[in-house]
């Protein structure tokens, strides 16, 4: 009868620790700042998903979650005092690109800040390594090894006939996506010129330009200001019929043609588990950086037609989504 009394008072000890962990929690609001080199980031994939995933691990905002968004609207100038705003009484930052990183790593080397999109975290300095990250940043590189080939040997297939593609981007985009795409298109017979976008007013220009010499393509790889004005971009590249792929699928839904990338959905969910971790006490420096493990290719038909362009069916066939 004894064992039976204390087999009892264990299991009802066991059923009550959720509820008392979660009285004790009660009174406890959690602030989050979401920054972003872009505009309101509520449209993107990443910002529903991680939102989504917080409310499943029970942060809900008006309860127990404030989450205060910051957006440059494509203005990096702005990023020092967008960041410093958000600084004060905050539990955790999460930023988007690179640049709001290192901006939020500069203001504080205390307040936790998950990072969500960089192409190479520990060559960028955000961390030591990715499994000992040291300091106060963790989360999500946005590359893995021979992502970026994909773009070019995927676009390759989609336009046989092309033999030159032009890859748009920043000044100072990273050295291993460049050396990435260049080693691909070697590989597949093509010749890439890139060409630097310091201003979206640059676009149409140097659209025009690609496409004067011989462009049967465009390439955006991982950059989160062709991101940002991503709508003005495949516009342009519908108007100058320049079949085009890009990193993540927010571009193919704009009107873009093919992406190639994480899954955002996916990193958005993986956002939240870092943060859910760091609320709970696990400090940033014990949270080894993930890489994407779930990559995505998505084909906007409607685009194909408007280009007048037929996407092969074997590669239709290997497309995790195809807009209609």
């Amino acid at each position: 009868m004894r064992l039976i009394g204390l087999a009892v008072v264990l299991a009802l000890s066991l059923a009550l620790a959720p509820l008392a962990v979660k009285a004790q929690e009660a009174g406890k609001v959690y602030r989050v700042g979401y920054v972003t080199l872009g505009s309101q980031p509520t449209q993107s994939g990443l910002w529903r998903s991680f939102l989504d995933a917080m409310r499943e691990l029970n942060y809900v905002e008006g309860r127990n979650l404030v989450v205060r968004l910051a957006f440059a609207e494509g203005r990096p100038e702005r990023l020092p005092s967008l960041i410093a705003d958000l600084m004060e009484a905050k539990d955790v930052i999460v930023t988007t690109s690179t640049q709001e990183t290192m901006a939020a790593k500069r203001a504080s080397f205390t307040i936790p800040i998950v990072m969500t999109v960089a192409p190479d975290p520990v060559e960028q300095g955000l961390v030591a390594s990715l499994a000992r990250p040291g300091g106060n940043v963790t989360g999500l590189t946005s590359m893995a090894p021979g992502t970026s080939q994909k773009l070019v040997e995927l676009l390759r297939e989609a336009v046989p006939l092309a033999s030159r593609f032009a890859v748009v981007g920043t000044p100072g985009s990273s050295p291993e996506i460049r050396r990435e795409l260049q080693a691909a298109a070697q590989r597949v017979r093509v010749t890439l010129s890139f060409i630097e976008i310091q201003s979206p007013d640059d676009f149409d220009s140097a659209l025009s330009r690609a496409k004067k010499d011989g462009a049967g393509g465009i390439i955006a790889p991982l950059g989160a200001f062709t991101y940002t004005y991503r709508a003005k971009l495949v516009q342009l590249a519908l108007k100058h019929r320049l079949p085009g792929i890009y990193w993540v699928r927010d571009y193919v839904e704009a009107g873009g043609l093919m992406s190639y990338g994480a899954n955002f959905g996916d990193v958005g969910r993986r956002a939240a588990y870092f943060v859910d971790r760091i609320l709970r006490g696990t400090k940033p420096a014990d949270l080894p950086v993930e890489q994407p493990t779930t990559f995505e290719l998505v084909i906007n038909l409607k685009t194909a037609k408007a280009l007048g362009l037929t996407i092969p069916q074997t590669l239709l066939l290997r497309a995790d989504e195809v807009i209609q």
